[in-house]
């Protein structure tokens, strides 16, 4: 690819139905995965968060000097936030002991901050204008809190409102035709609604992970969190392999 060619694309894939498929497989991965190191390995949500911090770090920092989008490097990276944000979540919830009220108030209020800053910054929050170090920045630092703030809204939804991870995944399921809806029927914001969308497969993601390996007595299938994990990991692989990918188109 020529410089002019780089110059036309942005460094993350353009958004379409393979997009979301592949996005909501690595929130569940992200779910099952974090949980299967802090609790079936019961390494615990601090030294947790520290493993998954540090490989989301590396993998930010290989996408920042990627000269163009490559699908591996960019998912790679969406998984490791996922699973950072399910154990950061966790961390928040239930160490600091504020619960998932207040872990999914605090953490909204994070994402709406980043993207505060990153639109006073640089003038827009749109993904396709991702294609420089302080804008990757931005990106990466918003996908983080929405992934952390997605886990504290499926556990909020599931366990604290009651609805367990059946009505869990109705409900977000249903928000997410709704901003299927008003993206296709409407002219709301296309930015405000993919950011919408962004972050309600988090917490759709973190209540199908749980339904998928929590004990059959607490509303779950019993599945093993590796296994799990493993045949999450695989589908995700099948998807970058087999689904088109592309970098989506920068603005002139």
């Amino acid at each position: 690819m020529t410089p002019s060619q780089r110059a036309a694309v942005a460094k993350v894939p353009a958004i379409t139905l393979g997009f979301w498929i592949t996005k909501i497989l690595a929130t569940t991965l992200g779910e099952t995965g974090g949980d299967a190191v802090t609790m079936s390995m019961n390494l615990g949500y601090f030294a947790g968060t520290a493993i998954f911090a540090t490989l989301f770090t590396a993998c930010v920092l290989l996408q920042i000097r990627a000269k163009e989008f490559h699908p591996l490097v960019y998912w790679t990276t969406i998984v490791a936030s996922t699973t950072v944000g399910t154990t950061l979540a966790d961390l928040v919830d239930r160490s600091l002991g504020i619960g998932y009220t207040g872990g999914t108030t605090l953490l909204l209020s994070a994402v709406l901050v980043t993207l505060w800053l990153w639109r006073r910054t640089l003038g827009t929050v749109a993904v396709d204008s991702v294609g420089d170090p302080k804008s990757e920045w931005f990106y990466w630092t918003t996908i983080t809190f929405s992934q952390t703030l997605g886990t504290a809204l499926g556990d909020w939804v599931a366990d604290t409102a009651g609805l367990g991870y059946v009505g869990g995944i109705v409900i977000f399921c249903v928000a997410l035709a709704i901003v299927a809806f008003l993206h296709f029927r409407t002219r709301v914001s296309n930015v405000a609604l993919f950011w919408a969308a962004f972050i309600l497969t988090r917490p759709l993601g973190a209540v199908v992970g749980d339904f998928l390996d929590k004990p059959i007595a607490k509303g779950g299938l019993n599945m093993s969190r590796f296994a799990a994990s493993a045949w999450l990991g695989a589908a995700i692989l099948a998807c970058v392999l087999f689904l088109p990918q592309r970098a989506a188109k920068r603005p002139h």
